[in-house]
């Protein structure tokens, strides 16, 4: 999740991210292809994740799926792409609070007096909101106009149970276009990705990730140090992260040692993990005062 002015960049890196994602393989190509014809939309048998970014005034149905008859909506249509919520504090609380089941399982389900329906929702959620109305709340270019009281109310639409499930949370400042450094370009990394998404599936037997690997397997597989263990024990003791928070670290870390091509977490990648996720935690308390 980003927050930051309008015309920092948020968009634009949501759309980046997309191009660093590896082709889809051919079994979740199909995969794909199967819940656009069975919610009617159009889509031909593209290689590419899908990239979905719907107005903050879709309804509930809309972004989790509904109907008398129910179809998949915008959360599966993400299904192994990219799922990007622009302006997130003008999204609805209730919609916004029915994305935890499915950041949690994967699935998205539909609930009707016949039964039940579920949708496979595998997402790359990224979240984008302005820190107040205005916008301008931390700027420096501009003054925020917004009373404190406002801009609570603004942010407290994104509960802590949401902000729990992601991964990062940053906050973004203005930079001049003159301000460029150097980096890799879009095709270097997504080979890097591609690399770390086969180094996960011949670990887990599966078309796993370590985001989405069941618990149990993922503690059979993926092993740590005592000392490393201890270090991310006092870590979250101390910002007093949850359990959910925890396991994120020790995903992270093993995410950042396949992206290095570690065949063991080094001290480093539970290091980066650590900063990332407290530094994440630190960013969440500064948006919600």
């Amino acid at each position: 999740m980003m927050s930051g002015p309008p015309g920092c960049g948020k968009s634009l890196f949501a759309k980046a991210f997309h191009t660093i994602l590896p082709d889809l393989t051919h079994d979740e190509v199909l995969e794909v292809y199967s819940i656009y014809q069975l919610a009617k939309q159009a889509r031909s048998l593209s290689d590419r994740p899908p990239f979905r970014s719907p107005h903050h005034s879709f309804s509930e149905g809309a972004i989790v799926g509904g109907g008398r008859y129910p179809k998949p909506g915008e959360m599966s249509l993400a299904h192994r792409g990219v799922l990007f919520l622009d302006e997130l504090g003008h999204f609805p609380r209730r919609v916004i609070d029915t994305l935890r089941q499915p950041l949690e399982s994967g699935f998205a389900v539909v609930n009707r007096v016949e039964g039940s329906d579920r949708f496979p929702a595998s997402i790359n959620l990224i979240a984008a909101t302005n820190p107040c109305p205005c916008g301008y709340y931390g700027a420096r270019e501009k003054y925020c106009v917004c009373s404190d009281k406002i801009r609570l109310k603004y942010m407290q639409k994104i509960t802590g149970p949401i902000i729990d499930r992601i991964d990062f949370v940053l906050a973004l400042k203005s930079q001049s276009v003159f301000e460029q450094g150097t980096s890799a370009t879009s095709e270097e990394l997504r080979e890097r990705v591609a690399a770390a998404r086969n180094r996960q599936r011949l670990r887990y037997g599966a078309n796993y990730t370590n985001a989405i690997v069941p618990v149990k397997m993922f503690e059979e597989t993926v092993s740590f140090s005592p000392e490393q263990l201890a270090r991310i024990e006092a870590a979250s003791f101390e910002e007093n992260l949850s359990s959910r928070s925890t396991l994120k670290i020790l995903r992270l870390a093993r995410t950042i040692a396949d992206v290095r091509n570690e065949d063991a977490v080094s001290d480093a990648a539970v290091d980066e993990a650590l900063k990332w996720k407290i530094s994440a935690s630190v960013a969440q308390n500064s948006l919600m005062r």
